[in-house]
This record gives structure tokens, sequence and C-alpha cells, in this order.
């Protein structure tokens, strides 16, 4: 049976203090939303619809970002999340099979999860996300006959016994996609609160002979994000999980507490990452590679047996092959970089492409930009770069050749060829003593040259 999915994310989060959108504050270097749309996606959904009010322009921009094939439509006026649903109706005209409601500021519910819900909709009508916190707190309340969901209740709206119950609502939702657009079509906003409640639906259900029921998950993958102070928490906890996998995967991490993970990082096994070190977004690195400490990586492809850093950045678009060494202080973006390459000393390596075994010696540039463009730099194999060579782009340098410390190339250089850019030395025999005293006689009269 199909699933359609529905991500509401039109609040406004007034307690994260901040002029951006609640649900595009990132946790692991993706916004919240993401993190509840690629939780969607494993399921492979036929339509995803997310719902957006504060910050529409700012959040419909990330969500195509992450999948231009998602649809958003706009919830105005924000009229609770029953009124957020059917929102998306139009949206989903013609759709067929299940809808499940996730949230954008709850970005832990994982796709195990979701598919035990989609399991329980073969008994039952109506499928709530449940959890048992270690303070129920303020959360809605689950009353329940054995396996049958009675009914919600909203916090504000339960008596005394009511708020005993220690089972709660994630407000996450499964049901027919037309039932649920059925159902909710008989929500009133008769409540404390005067809006449209989404888990209204359980009670219009069990009043047409519908049954309901709760499927329960671990607190930990409801946790709702509403403050600095939560986001941060949600942050360490997501890192917590993701270092416990790299370990469990047969990473080494050798400080574990000191690596940062991105949401989409992969490592593979027998990798070794060392203390300190930074996962930006879009990062793979192969089995027996090894990354230094202090070294930063986005977007970026590291292959079998590399080596990285210490203190190497990685950017996006760096392809790095078998072998290669990148060392301290080394910056790369958006250039492949051939097998057994070695860029080990205070380099900048951008727009480019370096062929297999060839040597970059220190304090070497590849020149990319005239202030417009962006030029690209293509290097052959078994090349040595001297030391401080300068490489204006566009320039290509063929297999076999040389550049002399200092040079400054400007031009094709051939293969086997060597260039050579520089002033010619002088020597001045004497010049520098005489000089010196020059100097120390102004300075001793008070002088200056």
């Amino acid at each position: 049976m199909a699933v359609n999915l529905i991500v509401l994310a039109a609040g406004q989060g007034t307690r994260m203090n901040s002029d951006r959108p609640k649900v595009l504050h990132e946790i692991a270097g993706a916004p919240l939303v993401v993190h509840a749309l690629k939780a969607g996606a494993a399921l492979g959904p036929a339509r995803t619809v997310v719902v957006t009010g504060t910050g529409a322009a700012e959040v419909e921009a990330a969500v195509a970002a992450w999948d231009p094939e998602v649809t958003c439509v706009r919830q105005e006026p924000q009229l609770g999340t029953g009124h957020a649903v059917l929102a998306a109706k139009a949206a989903l005209a013609g759709a067929a099979g299940d809808a499940i409601v996730l949230y954008g500021d709850t970005p832990f519910v994982t796709a195990a999860t979701l598919e035990r819900m989609r399991a329980a909709r073969a008994r039952h009508a109506v499928v709530v996300l449940g959890f048992r916190p270690a303070d129920p707190a303020r959360y809605g309340r689950l009353v329940t006959e054995g396996e049958t969901l009675l009914r919600i209740v909203e916090w504000k709206e339960a008596d005394a016994a009511t708020r005993e119950i220690g089972l709660c609502n994630s407000g996450v939702v499964c049901a027919d996609l037309g039932l649920m657009m059925d159902l909710l079509s008989a929500v009133g906003c008769d409540n404390a609160a005067g809006e449209y409640y989404l888990t209204d639906i359980v009670t219009v259900a069990a009043a047409r002979g519908l049954s309901a029921t709760v499927v329960t998950c671990p607190a930990e993958e409801t946790l709702g994000i509403n403050t600095r102070a939560e986001l941060a928490a949600a942050e360490a906890a997501f890192q917590a999980r993701a270092r416990a996998a790299a370990l469990e995967d047969g990473v080494t991490l050798v400080a574990p507490d000191t690596v940062q993970f991105a949401h989409d990082t992969v490592i593979g096994r027998d990798a070794v990452v060392e203390p300190h070190v930074v996962f930006g977004p879009g990062v793979t690195v192969e089995t027996g590679a090894r990354i230094r400490a202090f070294s930063h990586l986005d977007g970026a492809h590291v292959s079998r047996g590399a080596l990285v850093g210490p203190f190497a950045r990685l950017r996006p678009g760096a392809e790095l092959a078998e072998d290669v060494h990148v060392g301290n202080f080394v910056e790369i973006k958006n250039a492949i970089v051939g097998e057994g390459v070695r860029i080990n000393h205070l380099s900048y390596v951008g727009d480019a492409e370096i062929g297999a075994r060839t040597n970059v010696g220190a304090g070497t540039v590849t020149c990319n930009y005239d202030g417009v463009f962006k030029h690209r730099t293509v290097i052959g194999q078994d090349v040595f770069i001297g030391s401080d060579t300068m490489l204006v782009a566009p320039v290509r340098v063929g297999d076999g050749a040389m550049t002399a410390t200092g040079t400054v190339v400007t031009q094709d250089v051939p293969p086997g060829a060597l260039a050579v850019g520089r002033a010619r030395q002088e020597v001045k025999p004497g010049f520098a003593v005489r000089f010196m005293a020059r100097l120390r006689a102004l300075k001793a009269r008070g002088a200056r040259p």
C-alpha cells in the first residue's frame, strides 16, 4: 500500500528567540525539517507535502534544496494541527493509500518506528505514536483500554486523573489518507486554545465505530525542539548515537567525544579518525583511510588508504583517490586528486585536477579566481611541483613535467618540461654588513632612514 507524508512545519517557535523559523535550526548540519523528511523518505512515499507558515519562503527554499520533488503548501491562518493537515488536502488530491503526519521540529523519529505504525494499520483505522517520558509534563495523554486507543486528551483539557496517565502523545499519526481528511472535516475548535486538533480524529473515529491504537517508541525519538537548550541537547544526543554507531561499524575513533559528525557522514570499516575532527555534510571516507587531528571535511570523498591532516581542510567537491596524502594546513576545494598524490604542506588546491603520483611542494597555490570567474588548473601524472609555485589558472602542466621552486606559472607546461618563472638572484658582497651599520647609526642619533 502506498504511503504519503505530511510534515507540519508552520510553527513560529517563539521560545527559540530567533529571527529564523524554528524548523531551520540545525542538528548535525541539517535543518530540523530535513531530519523529519529523511525519516519519512525511508518509507518511499508516493507524495510528500510540507505545510509551512512562519518564514514560509525560507522553509520552502530549504526543503527544495534537499528535495525539489517535495510539495510545500502554506497554512494561513494557523489554527492548529488539524487545520494544518487540511491545508495539505488539495496538494494530495488523487493520492491513495495511507498518510503519516510528522513534525518539522521533531527530528529523531526513526523509519523503523514509522514502519511499525504502518503495520498496525492492518488492524486499526487510526494509529498514533505514543511514548512514556520520565516527566509527562504538559504532553497530551493517551487514554487506552487494552490495545484500543479511546481518546487523546490535551493537557489543557485534562482533569487530574487523566494527567496521572504516563502514556503521552507524540502527535505522529497514521491513517488512510481519505479517511484522515474526512475525519478532520468533522473536528471542531471548541477547546481551551480555540484550535483544530489533529488528535481529535481519534474521538471522531470512535463515534463512527472505527478503532484506533497506539504504537510506542523510546521517548528520545519524540524529542521536540522548542528552545536553544533543547537544540543543544538534541545535538549532543545525535552525536552520541553517531559515535556509537561508527564504533560498532568498525571505525576507530581515537577520542570519540571530540569528533563531530554530520547527519549523512559515511565512514568505512577500519578507517581511523583522530581527535577533534569535524565532518560537515556530504562526506564519505572509505575503509582504511586515516583522518588526522583537527581536520575539517565538507562535501568530500576520501578513498581507501588516504591520509588527511592534521589541520587539513577538505571543502565541497574534494575527491581524493586511493593512497593520497594531504598534510598539515592544506586546503582542497572542487578538485580531483589522483592516486598516490602527495600534497603535504601549506598549500591551496582549488578548481583543479591532479594526476596520479604527482608531488605538490609546500606553499603551492592554484590561483583559480580572477575576481569575477573561477578557472581550472590541470596537472598531469608524475609531475613535480616545486615549493611556492603559483599556478595562475587556466593552466595545464603535462605528464612528467616540473616547476622550479618559486615559479609563477602563467602558460601551459608541456609534458616532461621544466617551467622556471622567477627573477634572477643577485649577490652583493658585504652589503648586509654596511646596510645594518648605517641603520644602527641612524637609530643612535634618533633619526630614521
